[in-house]
């Protein structure tokens, strides 16, 4: 499995990139909001990447952050959500707004993406609003994914990122992980706080995601 790529940029087109690694080029197919953030050809960039193995092909998916490539596994085990689909929704809303889509089960604003209709959309919002609070989780520790120059002219190889290390459950870090995902989608810092509070203090050895979801049932509109 090849999870990261650093290197430099060889050419673009419409919806990929050929990122030289020493000499070794690979294709690198991304959304269009991602495309649009990468630097020049010649430039340094750094991408994780999900591999797709078919019979007939192999391909090479790139993202600046880990929460959008997790985001973009997590999507595509939705029944007709394939990777052009989870690219297409990622490049219309972002990580973050496919956070809060979920979250507010707001199937319409997943349906605006290219090329995915309502029932599409209508699955992934039900079929992720369990999962999603994992990935939720790691907005406020997903680290992108840099390349000063230095490290790609370097004959060392490229360490790809560790993933930050499991939190304690029902850990002062885990309500503010969990408050901090919260606010990412936009709740007000004063609701999701309370929110997160009533959450763990009805259940104190909750984890980031189980506090995320216990604190969106509380946040949900009543009636």
């Amino acid at each position: 499995m090849i999870g990261k790529i650093s290197g430099r940029i060889d050419y673009r087109a419409d919806d990929h990139v050929l990122i030289d690694v020493k000499g070794v080029g690979y294709l690198v197919y991304c959304s269009d909001r991602v495309l649009a953030s990468l630097p020049g050809v010649g430039e340094a960039v750094a991408l994780y990447t999900d591999l797709l193995v078919r019979e007939d092909v192999l391909q090479l998916f790139g993202f600046p952050t880990l929460v959008e490539k997790e985001w973009h596994r997590l999507l595509m085990t939705v029944q007709g959500v394939g990777a052009k689909a989870s690219l297409a929704i990622l490049g219309a809303l972002g990580p973050e707004g496919v956070s809060r889509a979920i979250a507010l089960g707001d199937w319409n604003a997943v349906k605006a993406a290219k090329g995915i209709g309502p029932k599409t959309a209508q699955r992934v919002v039900i079929e992720l609003k369990d999962k999603a609070p994992a990935v939720m989780a790691m907005s406020g520790r997903g680290a992108a994914a840099s390349a000063p120059d230095a490290v790609i002219d370097d004959a060392d190889p490229v360490a790809t990122p560790r993933p930050a290390p499991a939190r304690a459950q029902g850990s002062g870090a885990a309500q503010a992980e969990a408050l901090s995902a919260l606010t990412n989608l936009g709740y007000a810092p004063g609701e999701a706080a309370s929110a997160v509070a009533e959450a763990a203090g009805a259940t104190p050895e909750a984890d980031t995601p189980a506090l995320i979801r216990a604190a969106l049932r509380l946040l949900a509109p009543k009636g």
